[in-house]
Parts: structure tokens; sequence; C-alpha cells
């Protein structure tokens, strides 16, 4: 259990170094982008790296423990995000505001279930 407490810490400190991540979208295939949002984040390299960022957030909510009731609660909030970049078309600065709102949620969601976890396992 430490291991993998370890490995999602470590896959999570990744997603912040910079020069890190691609400028390609990691939520969704570029080749298939077909929304305007979708094909407005793979035209921009910023965009992208804040995609990615936001996808490998997601993919630690997704793997980290939850109380019941809480996964359903976490994907609710990510299609509502969904939705709400879809709302901002092409337009760049409405879709950077969406994933730094998204990404700072994220954040406070893998920092309170680390928490959680850490004292459920008793090490802190």
């Amino acid at each position: 259990m430490k291991a993998l407490l370890l490995a999602v810490a470590l896959l999570a400190v990744a997603a912040f170094i910079p020069g890190a991540a691609p400028a390609a979208a990691q939520s969704f295939d570029c080749a298939k982008a077909a929304k305007p949002d979708e094909k407005a984040v793979c035209a921009d390299a910023a965009l992208g790296n804040l995609d990615t960022k936001m996808a490998t957030l997601w993919w630690v909510v997704e793997q980290a423990p939850m109380m019941m009731g809480a996964r359903g609660a976490a994907r609710d909030e990510q299609s509502a995000f969904l939705k709400a970049r879809a709302a901002c078309g092409a337009d760049t600065a409405c879709l950077a505001k969406a994933y730094d709102a998204r990404i700072a949620a994220l954040q406070a969601q893998v920092k309170d279930q680390m928490q959680q976890y850490c004292k459920a396992i008793q090490l802190c």
C-alpha cells in the first residue's frame, strides 16, 4: 500500500514538472477532435499542457480509494467541467480559465484524498 501511495504521489508531482507534458492533449485524441473546444486545446500548446495536467490529476483521483458515493460525485464534477469546457467553444481565454479552475479543484481533492489515506494507513 505504501508503494501505491508513493507511486500516485510521484505521478501527481510529475504532472507539474515544466516541459514534462507534450503540447498535445492527453484527455482525448487530437486526431479525432471535432468540437471547437477540443480543436482549440489541440491547437494551443498552453491549453494542451493544461489538459495534460488536468488529465493526470483526474487519473490520480480515479485511482485513489474513495468513500461510498464519492466516486459518483467526482465523475459528476468531471462531467460538469467537460460541459463548461464545451461551452467555451474556441475561446482560449475561457478554456484556460475553465482548466485553471478544474485543476485547482482536482489538486485540492487529491491533497484531501492523500491526507485521508495517509491517516487511514497510519502513515502520518
